[in-house]
């Protein structure tokens, strides 16, 4: 099979282009042979990795990203790998009591997992904090989404904390929210400094990496071979984890949504400036509304900043122009400006989209699509948590190592098929800016 289309990521990665500049390891070229490949070098594709490491260490393995590790969208999504149920489609996150429990097994499961890699790989603490985020309200609704999210917790013996306005511009340094939801399970990831972290430990010991090395071409003659820009490559097994990628390479067709999200993120703040901004050097903030802004302030390499995201779009193309970047960057000035009217000289230094999957029916496209090709692909817009997950039970599965996750997994539908393709673009489209008009001042 021809492979469709190469990932495309409008803007810089602004969590990459904070830390120092690294060289990338050379692409892929001549023939070579190997035990396992794994397409993709992102959350999924570094956990499966890993994951095969310690199932079977003496096995050759090789990595292929098409770009440079942390420039796609493991290093722009926002940094939560969330423990608690999290349905994006929802309108409060909620779900079943009895899903919510799997939910939180499989989580904390991929969250102990990436803890140990930062563990055993030596990362700074920057690169993943286990501090919990913030559930922030700006309104009544979300106020009142919190109040139910809490009841749900409560109904699990989860921890939890409801915050008052007050407590909200203690830690936050802003007197925009009325409420918050802190949950402690959260890890809070500086994304490109963990998966650059990762992927250079992983190398050290043994994981062949090659960056900027696209897969162009695939095929079977007894074994896979894999074709890139500069060479090909040969192996019995297969891990694809390229998440709404999948697409591109023939699998999935109709069944995956292709979303792209938007961020923005300061210049580093004077010491002047965050004298005037106070609250806590590190914090985290989903919005009460799913369609609200997420904001984040980060105190380490990179400087004291701030990031809002907000906005999304269905974008089927799996492109979306300079331009779009542009327009939404309005609605991000505009956020930040009603969150932190005292920073009215601080500007955006890095605006950037990054592509996120979805299915319908909230699955993963997960399991073994041919015979020795795995697919650990469509994260539902939580790919720190899922893409770690979902990494290491296609290692698992590829290796037939049985576990209760593995399992559970494996019983799941396949995403649903989606309307045709005008009908879902403007369905899709005009439910997210129906969303945000209604998630008012969250947004």
């Amino acid at each position: 099979m021809k492979i469709k289309k190469l990932p495309i990521d409008p803007g810089p990665a602004g969590w990459n282009a904070i830390l120092p500049h690294r060289n990338s390891t050379n692409a892929m070229e001549g023939t070579k042979a190997t035990d396992w490949l794994i397409i993709g070098g992102g959350f999924a594709g570094l956990s499966a990795a890993r994951r095969i490491t310690q199932l079977h260490p003496k096995d050759d393995i090789v990595l292929l990203e098409a770009k440079q590790i942390a420039e796609g969208p493991s290093g722009r999504n926002s940094g939560f790998m969330i423990d608690l149920p999290h349905n994006l489609a929802s309108g409060d996150y909620l779900g079943e009591t009895s899903n919510s429990l799997k939910e939180i097994q499989s989580n904390r499961t991929a969250i102990n997992f990436a803890k140990q890699m930062a563990k055993d790989f030596n990362l700074p603490s920057e690169a993943l904090r286990n501090s919990g985020k913030l559930n922030a309200a700006a309104t009544a609704k979300g106020s009142k989404h919190n109040k139910d999210y809490a009841r749900h917790l409560y109904q699990m013996n989860e921890p939890y904390e409801l915050l008052d306005a007050a407590q909200m511009a203690s830690i936050t340094g802003s007197n925009y929210y009325l409420s918050g939801l802190y949950t402690p399970g959260t890890a809070i990831l500086q994304p490109a400094m963990f998966v650059r972290g990762v992927a250079e430990a992983l190398s050290l010991n043994g994981v062949k990496i090659y960056e900027n090395s696209p897969v162009i071409a695939l095929d079977y003659v007894k074994n896979w071979v894999v074709q890139t820009p500069g060479g090909s490559l040969t192996a019995p097994k297969v891990i694809l984890a390229v998440n709404g990628h999948a697409n591109s390479f023939g699998f999935f067709k109709k069944q995956l949504m292709h979303v792209f999200t938007y961020a923005s993120m300061t210049r580093a703040l004077t010491k002047q400036e965050v004298k005037i901004l106070g609250g806590q050097p590190n914090w985290a903030a989903t919005p009460a509304d799913p369609l609200g802004t997420t904001v984040r302030r980060v105190s380490g390499a990179g400087g004291d900043r701030i990031i809002i995201r907000n906005r999304a779009s269905f974008d089927p193309s799996m492109e979306v122009s300079e331009a779009r970047i542009q327009s939404v960057g309005n609605t991000h000035d505009s956020s930040f400006r009603d969150r932190f009217p005292m920073l009215k000289n601080v500007t955006m230094e890095f605006r950037w989209g990054g592509r996120l999957c979805l299915s319908r029916n909230s699955v993963a496209a997960f399991g073994e699509i041919a015979p020795g090709l795995f697919s650990a692909c469509c994260q539902n817009g939580l790919g720190t948590a899922k893409g770690t997950l979902h990494g290491m039970l296609a290692a698992e599965l590829a290796s037939e190592h049985s576990s209760d996750l593995l399992s559970n997994i494996m019983t799941q539908a396949e995403p649903k098929r989606l309307p045709p393709g005008p009908i879902a673009w403007l369905g899709a489209n005009a439910l997210l800016k129906w969303g945000e008009f209604k998630a008012g001042a969250d947004l």
